[in-house]
C-alpha cells in the first residue's frame, strides 16, 4: 500500500510516544541531578562547619584546660571540694600526707597588704594534679575561687591523665590572704617540650628564687608568703588514678577514703601553714584542735 505524501519512515503514533519517552526520561534525568546538587551542597555546608570546629578546638588548645562559661568546673565538684565538712578536715588530720610544708629563712612577702601565696606548676605534671586538689580545699577556707578551670596531666607521663583543676585564668579573693596560681604549660606536647601557657612576672621569678635558693624550679613549687614550702606532691598521686572529677570529689567527704585520706589529709597541712601567716584568723577555721595539732608538728620541723 502507498504511504501518504509526505509521510517518512518512523513517523506517526508510535514516533510521537517514543519522543515523549525519551522527554520525559530526561525530565527525570535532570531532576535527579538537581537533587543530587542540593544534598551534595548539604554535605559540603556540614563539613565546613565540622572543620571550623575542629579548627577552634585545636587553637584553644585540644585537651588542655576546659573551661565554659567562666567555670569549666561542674557545680557539684565546686561545692564538694570548697566545703570539705569541717568534721571530715577533722577525721581525717594529717591523713596519709607524706611532705609538709617547710620553713624556709626568706623575707615575708605580701600583696595588698596580705601575705602572699605563690604557686607555680604546670598542666602536664601529674604531681601538680594532685596538689591542687589541696590547695583549692585548703584555700577555699579563708576565701573564694573564680573560674578556676578543669584539665588533667599529661598522657605519656606517669600517673597518667590524672583529673585536676587548672589555676590558669582563675582569680581568688580573701579578706586574709593572697593567691596567685600560674601554670606555665599546656598538657599539649609541642615538640620536645609542652605548649607555654602562663608567665611569671619578675617579682614572681625574684620571689620564688628567694625560697628556693635560685636552684632548679620543680613543678609544683608553692611558696607561702615567703617563709614556707613545697616542692612537689604532698601525696601518692597514684591514689587519683583512674577516677574522674566528680569521682575524686565524692569521695572527699568518706574521711575514711584513700582520696580523703590523701587530699584532705594534706589540705590540713596547707590549712595550719597558712593559719601561721594570717595569725590564726580566722578563728572558726584557724581554732580547731586539728590545726593546733598540726602547727605543732610545723614549729617542731622548723
Amino acid at each position: 500500500m502507498a504511504r501518504p505524501k509526505g509521510q517518512q519512515d518512523g513517523d506517526g503514533p508510535r514516533s510521537t510516544r517514543t519522543k515523549v519517552a525519551e522527554l520525559r526520561a530526561e525530565q527525570a534525568r535532570q531532576a535527579q541531578r538537581r537533587r543530587l546538587a542540593v544534598v551534595a551542597a548539604a554535605v559540603a555546608v556540614v563539613l565546613v562547619v565540622i572543620a571550623a570546629i575542629v579548627g577552634i578546638y585545636l587553637t584553644r588548645g585540644g585537651n588542655s584546660t576546659q573551661q565554659a562559661g567562666g567555670s569549666g568546673v561542674q557545680p557539684s565538684v565546686e561545692k564538694a571540694v570548697t566545703t570539705v565538712p569541717a568534721q571530715t578536715l577533722a577525721s581525717v588530720g594529717k591523713g596519709s600526707v607524706q611532705q609538709w610544708p617547710q620553713a624556709v629563712k626568706a623575707k615575708p612577702i605580701t600583696a595588698g597588704g596580705k601575705p602572699k601565696v605563690l604557686y607555680v606548676g604546670a598542666e602536664y605534671c601529674p604531681y601538680c594534679a594532685a596538689e591542687r586538689w589541696s590547695m583549692v580545699v585548703a584555700l577555699s577556707r579563708f576565701g573564694t575561687f573564680k573560674n578556676l578551670g578543669t584539665t588533667h596531666s599529661a598522657s605519656e607521663d606517669v600517673y597518667p591523665n590524672t583529673a585536676t583543676f587548672s589555676f590558669h585564668g582563675a582569680s581568688y579573693s580573701s579578706r586574709y590572704l593572697s593567691f596567685v596560681g600560674k601554670e606555665l604549660t599546656t598538657n599539649k606536647r609541642s615538640g620536645n617540650a609542652y605548649t607555654p601557657l602562663d608567665k611569671l612576672t619578675a617579682a614572681e621569678e625574684a620571689q620564688i628564687k628567694q625560697v628556693t635558693g635560685g636552684g632548679q624550679l620543680s613543678f609544683p613549687t608553692v611558696d607561702f608568703g615567703g617563709r614556707y614550702l613545697v616542692s612537689g606532691s604532698q601525696y601518692d598521686p597514684s591514689v587519683l588514678q583512674g577516677k574522674t572529677m566528680e569521682q575524686i570529689a565524692s569521695a572527699l567527704k568518706d574521711p575514711n577514703d584513700p582520696v580523703a585520706k590523701a587530699v584532705v589529709g594534706s589540705a590540713n597541712t596547707i590549712i595550719a601553714t597558712l593559719c601561721k601567716l594570717t595569725g590564726n584568723q580566722p578563728g572558726n577555721v584557724c581554732g580547731t584542735s586539728t590545726v593546733k595539732q598540726l602547727q605543732r608538728h610545723l614549729d617542731a620541723s622548723s
